[in-house]
């Protein structure tokens, strides 16, 4: 069986009933408070999951009803992350070329990992939680394709399904033992593969997951990131002139290539839709400079639309995941502009300090005080004795600002 690290040494099982309380409910504010961390698709990301806008609001909204103590919020987030991103780095790449958004698939087992953490069940009563969440799993990339909103969703919808997982099997739910490696389990159902037990259990405690999380610098996918960095290179060395840009192409790894919304002209009507879309995040990169929000907003803007055909993509499969190749054909000139950028995760992977930066940044551009992530970090810093009431009068700071 596919063992569960995620449980505590304690032999002892210790469920924490909600408290009867007005207000939303655990799930509700999972649900929420996803969809609002994962709205600027600006959150941290290990491999292609984003782990963090299924956790923090879970973990958060336990803790915050009394059903988890804080002294077990760092374990119970290192315990989702590692269940989780052992399956993601394990199966991703086959999952998400059939159509499967890692997020939602994944992220629905690291929640129920999580909250099993968090509330010390037992080994056997964590297994029971993991089984329970392979059942509930799943996710589609569809709603990139079509520039449509249940992405925004489907990491709150794991959450709440991890922690209904997680609920059952504290109550003594009676769940299948090859939920993952059976004939009829997870990774046959949606890998089509075989489980490979052995060699996903020998990379726990070794393997960190934790150690690959990187951060998004712009409000756009992930897969886009280093794209958009080359095109500010690009910018520069033209002077932020393309009018003499007869053709960009844009190599990149087959599979961001083939990720549904990547490879999209338009037209667009949603966020969803542009920052997706390499041909616009490149177009209003190139005539703009760095993305925000607004731009990102700014479906109608004439010159983008007219820059984006010439933008178009390429399969390389010398390429890395978070690699790319531009070559700009320009007018009177015989040889193309190349930037090329061989990146992977490393170059995203930002310290305390980096992070702390690109937060406040955010801040500034959408009007949050710098007060809210004094808080915030304060919290941080002060783990496994912080006080989540720093967290709560951060967000105060967040909802008035406008």
């Amino acid at each position: 069986r596919v063992r569960v690290a995620a449980a505590s040494s304690s032999s002892r099982t210790r469920a924490y009933r909600s408290k009867a309380c007005s207000g939303v409910s655990v799930a509700g504010a999972a649900l929420a408070n996803a969809a609002l961390f994962h709205g600027r698709a600006q959150e941290d990301t290990c491999g292609v999951a984003h782990f963090g806008a299924i956790l923090l609001p879970l973990l958060t909204a336990l803790v915050e009803r009394g059903e988890g103590r804080m002294e077990d919020f760092l374990p119970a987030l290192v315990a989702g992350y590692e269940i989780g991103g052992a399956l993601e780095s394990a199966y991703s790449a086959r999952t998400t070329a059939a159509g499967l958004r890692a997020s939602p698939l994944y992220g629905a087992i690291a929640a129920a990992a999580a909250t099993a953490r968090l509330w010390r069940l037992s080994v056997e009563r964590t297994e029971a939680g993991l089984a329970n969440a392979a059942s509930f799993t799943g996710g589609i990339l569809q709603s990139f394709g079509d520039g449509t909103d249940e992405w925004r969703y489907q990491v709150g919808m794991a959450g709440r399904n991890g922690l209904a997982a997680a609920t059952l099997a504290a109550q003594g739910s009676v769940s299948a033992a090859g939920a993952f490696e059976g004939r009829s389990g997870f990774v046959r159902a949606f890998v089509r593969a075989e489980c490979d037990v052995e060699a996903i259990a020998a990379g726990l405690g070794r393997d960190w997951s934790l150690l690959k999380v990187t951060f998004k610098p712009y409000p756009v996918c992930a897969l886009n990131q280093t794209p958009v960095r080359a095109a500010l290179r690009l910018r520069e060395r033209l002077a932020g002139r393309v009018d003499g840009l007869r053709t960009l192409r844009v190599h990149l790894n087959p599979t961001v290539v083939g990720y549904a919304g990547m490879d999209k002209e338009g037209p667009f009507q949603s966020v969803s839709g542009t920052l997706m879309s390499t041909q616009f995040c490149l177009a209003t990169t190139l005539l703009h400079g760095a993305p925000t929000i607004a731009r990102m907003a700014d479906f109608d803007d004439a010159a983008v639309k007219a820059l984006i055909p010439r933008v178009r993509l390429q399969a390389d499969e010398s390429l890395g995941l978070l690699a790319c190749r531009l070559e700009a054909e320009l007018d009177g000139r015989a040889e193309p502009e190349s930037v090329r950028m061989d990146t992977d995760h490393t170059e995203y992977s930002y310290d305390r300090a980096r992070v702390s930066a690109l937060v406040r940044g955010i801040g500034e551009e959408t009007g949050v005080a710098q007060l809210a992530y004094d808080r915030i970090e304060r919290f941080a810093a002060a783990l496994p004795d912080a006080d989540l009431g720093d967290v709560l009068a951060a967000f105060k700071e967040i909802q008035t600002a406008r």
